[in-house]
C-alpha cells in the first residue's frame, strides 16, 4: 500500500491539507487496483504508478492552468489512454470522523457475499458489509488506501422522509473507534451531498477515480 497516499488521506481527515500553491504531487498506487486523481484547494494528488515526469508533461501539455489542469478532461482521457483504464466521473469527497455508541436507525446487516448489491460494492470495496433499515440499503468497505468508505440508497417511494441523513449517520457509528468514513458523490446528484451533509460529512476536494479494464481483482474480500 502507498504510504505517501495513506498519510494525504489520513491528513485530510484531520483538516491538513497539501499546500495551495498549484503544483502536484505524484506518488504510487496503493494497490493494483486503484489509481486516480485527487484534488484539494490548488493542489492535486495523482495516484499512479505511471512515471512522475510524464504525468507533469502530460499535465502541461494540456491545461495552461495549473489548478485545474489535473481534473481537465484532456489530462484524464491521456492517464486512461496510457493506464488502459476507464472512469465513471469526478466525484466529490466528503469525510466524517466516528461516532460513538450504535446507531439510532434500526439496522439489519445482510451477510450474503453474493448479494448484488454487495457484489457491485466488491468491484471498489474490500471487507463490505451491508444494512438495510425499512426504504434504504446502507453499504461499508475499505477503499482508496484502505479508507473507510459509505454509500447509501434511498427507495423511491421512502425519499423525503429523511431516511438518508440517518443512514448516513449511521455509518459513523459502525466504523472503529478514532476512524473517519468518507463518501465519494456525484456533484450533479444535490440529493445525495445534501444528505451525507446533514449527516455532519464535511466537503474536502473531488476524486477521479481510474477503474481497471479488467474489474475482477484478486484481492477483494466481503466481510464475514
Amino acid at each position: 500500500m502507498s504510504d505517501a497516499l495513506t498519510r494525504i488521506l489520513a491528513a485530510a481527515e484531520r483538516g491538513e491539507f497539501p499546500p495551495p500553491d498549484g503544483m502536484t504531487t505524484v506518488v504510487p498506487q496503493p494497490s493494483g487496483r486503484d489509481a486516480g486523481v485527487l484534488a484539494f484547494t490548488a493542489h492535486s494528488v495523482v495516484f499512479t504508478d505511471e512515471d512522475p515526469e510524464w504525468v507533469r508533461d502530460t499535465l502541461a501539455a494540456t491545461s495552461s492552468d495549473p489548478l485545474a489542469a489535473s481534473m481537465n478532461p484532456g489530462f484524464l482521457s491521456a492517464l486512461m489512454a496510457r493506464t488502459g483504464r476507464t472512469m465513471n466521473t469526478i466525484d466529490l469527497l466528503s469525510v466524517a470522523p466516528a461516532r460513538s455508541g450504535p446507531p439510532e436507525l434500526p439496522l439489519r446487516e445482510i451477510e450474503d457475499p453474493d448479494h448484488p448489491r454487495v457484489a457491485r460494492a466488491l468491484q471498489h470495496r474490500d471487507d463490505v458489509r451491508m444494512w438495510t433499515a425499512d426504504g434504504g440499503v446502507l453499504v461499508l468497505g475499505r477503499g482508496v488506501a484502505g479508507r473507510w468508505e459509505a454509500a447509501v440508497e434511498v427507495d423511491l417511494e421512502a425519499r423525503g422522509a429523511g431516511l438518508g441523513p440517518r443512514l448516513a449517520d449511521a455509518a459513523r457509528h459502525l466504523i472503529p473507534e478514532g476512524a473517519h468514513v468518507w463518501a465519494q458523490k456525484s456533484p450533479g446528484n444535490a440529493r445525495s451531498v445534501r444528505t451525507f451533509q446533514l449527516a455532519g460529512f464535511r466537503p474536502v476536494g473531488s476524486e477521479a477515480l481510474l477503474l481497471p479494464a479488467d474489474r475482477d481483482f484478486p484481492h477483494r474480500s466481503p466481510h464475514r
